[in-house]
């Protein structure tokens, strides 16, 4: 299971076009570095599964980036001679990006995040060592200030890889 917490708000890094202003309430474009990400998940390896987040829109979305890389641990068993992603990884890493959001919602109580379900979820094509894997979770709907529904999609070179509907409860 994935468990997300509330912590501090690191202060996104902001790479803004010099022909925009950079509004707080609609992001341009914003960046957590690794760290930051660490500030705000409590996940660590070999199961922190995002590297970046390139784009963040304050309790509406962001796009999150995952290197592949041949040295997790994974690729030893899955599969020897033909190392693929596991699917349960790649939803991982999409849940991973929408805890990003979720943890970042106002009046939303302490606790932790935990995967509540998943829907509609398909897979496209493998995602193996070297790819670039590129997830985009949009919040769907916050009921009770303790439930969430996030709608995720990754891809990898502009390829849909996988897709589907995420949902989480807060835990005391």
């Amino acid at each position: 299971m994935s468990i997300l917490t509330d912590v501090p708000t690191p202060t996104p890094h902001v790479e803004a076009d010099q022909n925009q202003a950079v509004d707080n309430h609609a992001a341009a474009k914003a960046v957590l570095t690794v760290e930051d990400i660490q500030q705000l998940l409590p996940h660590r390896y070999p199961f922190a599964l995002v590297d970046r987040i390139i784009e963040y829109i304050p309790g509406e979305r962001a796009v999150g980036i995952k290197n592949v890389t041949f040295n997790e641990p994974h690729f030893q068993g899955h599969f020897p001679g033909r190392p693929i992603m596991p699917g349960v990884l790649i939803v991982e890493a999409m849940a991973q990006v929408g805890g990003v959001v979720l943890t970042q919602i106002p009046d939303v109580p302490e606790g932790l995040f935990m995967f509540a379900g998943i829907d509609k979820v398909r897979f496209r094509r493998p995602v193996v060592p070297g790819d670039q894997l590129i997830m985009t979770v949009e919040l769907l709907s916050i009921k009770r200030r303790r439930f969430g529904k996030m709608q995720g999609r990754a891809e990898v070179g502009g390829q849909l890889v996988a897709e589907g509907e995420l949902m989480f409860s807060i835990v005391d």
